[in-house]
């Protein structure tokens, strides 16, 4: 849902006119960690369910994984819309380390998506989630909202995610069109039409 929310708060930027000019400016403390945690996400959702101990200490990697990244956007709060990305991501934390560091799904959620994930969340591990069952602590900050039709991409989100995004959308249309860096060419057209009614 996280590239959801910056693709779409993109076309939004563009559709009202912003640009990317900030972003050559943006200078965002351990901006180097961001990436380093994708690709450990990555390389754990590949590999856990080829490596019995990878597949055993894989919650706690992930947990690890979501305290650097609070820290991330900690150190960067006072960037228009983080204090939003920091609530949402924390509330994702919070459920997946009450629950062994797995994200909770709800089957009846789950009723949207392919057949064989369903199957697969039932009897082995994927990724970072595990299903919903009674003993699930804080089950409604799991993934239990589903979104399909009319959206394009059918999926199950939770309350950190749509937090989480807000987020994002705030702080990307600030870059595209508040930033001081995307305002210079309308400054500059502003100063030609000046010129031109003299």
């Amino acid at each position: 849902m996280v590239f959801d929310g910056i693709i779409i708060s993109f076309i939004v930027g563009f559709l009202r006119k912003g640009n990317l000019r900030a972003l050559a400016q943006l200078k965002l403390k351990w901006g180097w960690i961001f990436p380093l945690l994708m690709v450990v996400q990555l390389a754990v959702f590949m590999l856990q369910n080829d490596s019995k101990f990878l597949g055993q200490i894989s919650g706690s990697i992930y947990i690890v994984v979501y305290v650097l990244g609070l820290l991330f956007l900690y150190m960067n709060r006072h960037n228009p819309g983080f204090i939003l990305i920091l609530l949402g991501v924390f509330l994702n934390f919070l459920v997946m380390v009450v629950n062994g560091g797995r994200m909770p799904v709800s089957m009846d959620a789950a009723a949207i998506l392919d057949p064989a994930y369903v199957e697969i969340l039932k009897e082995s591990l994927y990724a970072k989630h595990t299903m919903l069952t009674a003993s699930t602590h804080l089950g409604f900050l799991g993934d239990v909202i589903p979104i399909s039709d009319p959206y394009p991409r059918t999926q199950i989100i939770s309350i950190g995610d749509i937090v989480m995004n807000i987020g994002i959308f705030f702080f990307i249309q600030y870059l595209m069109v508040r930033h001081p860096a995307a305002k210079i060419g309308d400054t500059t057209s502003i100063s030609l039409k000046g010129g031109e009614k003299q």
